[in-house]
């Protein structure tokens, strides 16, 4: 951590600073786009003083990507929506997207009248932390004395093709995946395989999801979306931070190529 600094000066002129990486050091101002993946730091067997440098390092560099001047994609803050699904499928309601009927509870009572009403449902975790959607059957139910400790997000099972659309900035980009898993990011794991296409959805829908990213302050999001045997469409969540290369590779979108375009118009 000794090639690593961070110094950051506010003023009356603003933000400005210097960052070194690998022994070398770079104006703060000198940045005019940044494409910011914000992850956790990787655990390494470092000495306690280098662990708590890197720590304040990381912290710095995530205040200082939610006050820089330059196009940050995505600032920090702006990511927050994700950490409560609960909030972010209200904003997502908000603006005009179906979304599914949703419980999140401890409560293994409450959760059995929901099931009973809907029929078939799912369930995720409620934070912004990675979980494997899956559908409520009956062994899950064998596990619910651990409900209590946990509460869940359960909804409604919606039938339909999955459609995950990729916003940079004004563009969008469609991608439709079929399959028979309930979650198609880790069908390989069940034995289960996916295809994915790029597509066109409706312009009004179009249009939907570059008002909800431009709302959440997200100029780069993906946009998760199932459309409905009626034609509906109906939107689960919003990915701040999306894998694009994967949709890219499938099906060879531009993604990539308008992320790029959107940094260097800030140039």
């Amino acid at each position: 951590m000794d090639r690593e600094d961070l110094y950051i000066e506010f003023g009356s002129s603003g933000v400005r600073g210097k960052l070194t990486l690998a022994g070398e050091t770079v104006d703060l101002d000198d940045f005019r786009a940044i494409y910011a993946r914000p992850l956790g730091l990787p655990v390494r067997q470092w000495e306690p003083c280098r662990v708590a440098a890197g720590r304040l390092l990381h912290e710095q560099l995530f205040e200082w990507l939610d006050v820089s001047p330059a196009l940050v994609v995505n600032r920090p803050r702006a990511m927050q929506a994700n950490s409560s699904k609960p909030l972010q499928i209200q904003l997502i309601a908000e603006h005009g997207f179906l979304v599914p009927e949703t419980l999140v509870t401890n409560d293994e009572a409450e959760l059995r009248a929901f099931w009973r009403e809907h029929g078939r449902i799912v369930y995720k975790s409620a934070s912004g932390v990675r979980s494997i959607v899956q559908e409520m059957d009956e062994a899950a139910a064998g596990r619910l004395g651990r409900l209590a400790a946990l509460p869940t997000q359960f909804q409604k099972w919606i039938p339909g093709v999955d459609i995950r659309v990729h916003v940079v900035s004004a563009d969008t980009f469609s991608a439709q995946i079929e399959g028979p898993a309930t979650d198609y990011r880790y069908a390989a794991r069940y034995g289960k395989e996916v295809t994915l296409a790029a597509t066109e959805i409706p312009a009004e829908i179009a249009k939907r999801c570059v008002d909800l990213s431009r709302a959440m302050e997200l100029p780069f999001a993906g946009v998760d979306l199932r459309r409905r045997p009626d034609g509906e469409y109906v939107c689960f969540e919003v990915n701040p931070m999306p894998a694009y290369t994967y949709f890219e590779a499938q099906t060879g979108l531009p993604i990539g190529r308008g992320l790029a375009q959107l940094l260097m118009s800030a140039g």
